[in-house]
């Protein structure tokens, strides 16, 4: 029993097991007590009653054992038949009378036969001990009393005998049905035992590093619970592969452009080039170029980390807002002119105060202005509008850039996504730290886009009525 198909076979039979016998056991007992005994009883009752009454009237019979007996044998019943005396004297039978002889007084026991009764109701006797069943049925003569008895009794070993056919054939009904369980047992075990081997096999080959398999989600419910379950860690293991691989091939392409960069100019001064002192300005500064590109990397990994041991932990106090954004803008605003683009930003001097981390909260709004200026070509346009509106408040930073397809901005927030050529430079880590760094806030940023219609992203934070 220490299989989950055994037990299993065993906890779906073993009611069967103990109910059919018991069922089949009561059965046999009531059809012999309810059915068959009472049918031989009331046969053997209206013989009886048939008897009495062609002996009514003739008195005769009962004085003279000569005539009782060529009646009894003139009714020609079945059976065995007797003729009493009321005093118990035997005057005539018919079939085997067994141990009792002609003139044997039969005890007629407490019959409780009334005198003078209009209807004197025949005795039944089960004689169970010996297998035989009594009918005793008074006589009355025209003073209505007894004048004589008849006694008819049947053996039951020939009604038994023909009773053990339907005792076989109920036992091999209850046979059958108990096959039947155990087969049924058998099936759904092996069926349950199936899709439990299935979740296994998935599992180890889960734990042994092979191939992730989704398994087809069909079965009774708590099996299908189980296979959700498993899938459901399937499907984040293989995004949790395909973040790795993302994160590995950005590492290396976000960290071999500027190594090389830095190896050729190291390997230009080893080489001589520190001797004329405008080249290795030249390339002392490219160096540092290249480093300074690295830091904002760096800084996004160590933020990624933070996020995922724990959300980010603010160090809130309260910030006026109107001179808080004005100042975190304009630090953008030589970047966008840089490049030649329009820049306008409208930050209403009626903000409230907020209790915020205000480090965290410019990190984010950083991020999503740096890629609007990014992926926005020369001419183009970069707004900031900010507005309380419905209990919020709405930080919209709108681009004139290629725009994103609506496949792609369910994506664009999954780390180290970089999908489209929007999002083919960087590590396409900012807009999951700047997700992550809004939603510690207890806010959410919004993305309306559409492709060659330029961006705009929006965070919206809680700031009551």
């Amino acid at each position: 029993m220490r299989s989950l198909r055994s037990r299993l076979i065993l906890s779906h039979i073993l009611p069967l097991l103990i109910v059919i016998p018991l069922v089949g056991v009561s059965l046999i007992y009531a059809i012999e007590t309810q059915v068959l005994l009472k049918n031989v009883s009331e046969e053997l009752t209206r013989q009886a009653a048939q008897v009495a009454e062609a002996a009514h009237g003739r008195e005769g019979i009962w004085q003279d054992a000569a005539e009782a007996q060529a009646f009894l044998e003139s009714l020609n019943l079945p059976g065995s038949v007797m003729l009493l005396n009321p005093s118990g004297q035997l005057l005539a039978f018919s079939g085997p009378a067994g141990a009792f002889g002609p003139g044997q007084v039969i005890a007629v026991g407490d019959t409780a036969l009334t005198p003078g009764s209009e209807h004197p109701a025949p005795l039944i006797s089960s004689l169970t001990l010996r297998n035989t069943t009594e009918i005793w049925v008074p006589v009355q003569g025209q003073d209505r009393q007894i004048v004589g008895i008849v006694r008819i009794h049947q053996q039951l070993a020939d009604v038994y005998r023909r009773f053990e056919q339907l005792r076989y054939l109920i036992v091999g009904i209850l046979g059958i049905e108990l096959l039947l369980g155990l087969l049924i047992g058998l099936a759904l075990a092996l069926k349950l035992e199936k899709s439990l081997q299935q979740v296994a096999q998935a599992i180890l080959s889960v734990a042994t590093g092979r191939d992730l398999t989704m398994l087809p989600e069909k079965g009774p419910e708590e099996i299908l619970t189980v296979l959700r379950a498993f899938n459901t860690m399937t499907r984040r293991l293989q995004e949790a592969q395909d973040m790795r691989r993302r994160l590995l091939a950005n590492l290396v392409h976000e960290l071999g452009r500027p190594l090389g960069a830095v190896r050729s100019a190291v390997g230009a001064l080893l080489n001589g080039a520190d001797q004329d002192p405008a080249l290795r300005q030249e390339l002392l500064t490219g160096i540092d170029s290249q480093l300074q590109r690295l830091e904002p990397l760096l800084d996004n990994l160590a933020q990624l980390h933070d996020t995922l041991l724990d959300i980010p932990r603010l160090k809130r106090r309260p910030v006026a807002l109107a001179p808080w954004l004005s100042e975190v803008l304009s630090l953008w605003r030589a970047a966008a002119q840089e490049k030649n683009l329009r820049w306008s930003v409208s930050i209403p001097d009626s903000l409230p105060t907020l209790d915020i981390d205000p480090d965290r909260l410019a990190q984010a709004i950083g991020n999503l202005v740096s890629n609007a200026i990014k992926f926005t070509p020369p001419e183009g346009a970069v707004s900031i509008a900010v507005a309380r509106q419905d209990g919020h408040l709405r930080i919209a930073v709108q681009d004139s850039g290629p725009g994103i397809a609506p496949e792609e901005q369910q994506r664009i927030f999954e780390p180290f996504y970089r999908g489209n050529k929007r999002f083919a430079q960087g590590m396409g880590l900012g807009l999951t730290i700047a997700r992550d760094l809004v939603a510690a806030h207890a806010g959410r940023i919004e993305v309306n886009s559409q492709p060659g219609q330029g961006s705009q992203f929006t965070i919206c934070l809680p700031c009551g009525d």
